[in-house]
């Protein structure tokens, strides 16, 4: 029987990359991180002598604590979160597991300093697909920027936001792939359904729709949100259920069609 109040890794993986994801906490020691320099999608790193400061950060929200193993720090770590009468669980056998299982990590020195993102105004596919991707696997927190092309640059250097979709930068399109490609190759979230959205998104992003069947559909909803919405962080925020359905449908209903029967997909 599993442990109380404990979540396995391929469980919390269900839950990365929905809106349902709860806050994940990582209370490693400093020599365990180095070790092993890389995250869990979306979680963020606190000392456990700093637990007292965690049920105002968390605002009420539930958490997944994880350590090196899975005992005594996460362990303590959600036991007092639990006593303020938060919903708190323990990562069952912590970063160890979550790496035995193979599961994506996300390198620390991948992720840039700060929240702030920026790139150019008046988005169709690439850049709403990558805000959805941060905001969903490597920074809840994230803000975007939508500016001038020929500002991007210089805005992010003036507000130490970190540009994307622009040439010369690190995120961006390389060879055949989009920016959404890069991401997730820079920050080792390669899966098989983010891959398969990733398709879909290159292809749409691209005008490649051969290469994907649900890629012109993908465009024309894009186009549809484009002319909706005359801001685009108001857009980028109607979008985000878009892109929700989307990766259930690649996590869990590719297969189907609409004959399917209800009830015979998760």
């Amino acid at each position: 029987m599993p442990d109380l109040n404990t979540i396995t890794p391929p469980q919390l993986m269900r839950l990365i990359g929905t809106p349902d994801l709860p806050v994940i906490i990582d209370v490693r020691i400093p020599d365990d991180i180095a070790a092993a320099p890389r995250l869990v999608p979306t979680s963020v790193l606190c000392s456990h002598k700093d637990v007292a400061d965690l049920p105002d950060r968390l605002d009420g929200r539930p958490s997944v604590v994880l350590c090196h193993g899975g005992l005594k720090l996460s362990h303590g770590t959600a036991a007092y979160l639990r006593d303020t009468g938060l919903k708190s669980e323990v990562l069952a056998g912590g970063m160890l597991a979550w790496a035995d299982a193979g599961l994506p990590t996300v390198p620390l020195d991948a992720i840039p300093p700060g929240n702030l993102w920026v790139t150019r105004q008046r988005p169709k596919i690439d850049r709403i697909a990558c805000p959805w991707l941060i905001r969903r696997f490597v920074d809840p927190t994230a803000r975007f920027l939508f500016v001038p092309s020929d500002e991007v640059l210089n805005i992010a250097d003036r507000f130490d936001a970190t540009p994307f979709d622009v040439a010369d930068v690190q995120f961006t399109h390389r060879g055949k792939g989009c920016t959404f490609d890069a991401m997730i190759t820079d920050f080792g979230l390669a899966h098989d359904a983010l891959e398969r959205l990733a398709d879909v998104v290159r292809a749409a992003d691209t005008d490649r729709h051969a290469d994907s069947p649900q890629a012109a559909g993908l465009l024309a909803l894009s186009v549809g949100l484009s002319r909706s919405y005359k801001d685009d962080n108001a857009q980028l925020d109607a979008a985000m259920p878009l892109y929700d359905a989307l990766y259930r449908w690649a996590r869990d209903g590719f297969t189907e069609g609409h004959e399917t029967p209800l009830g015979t997909s998760s």
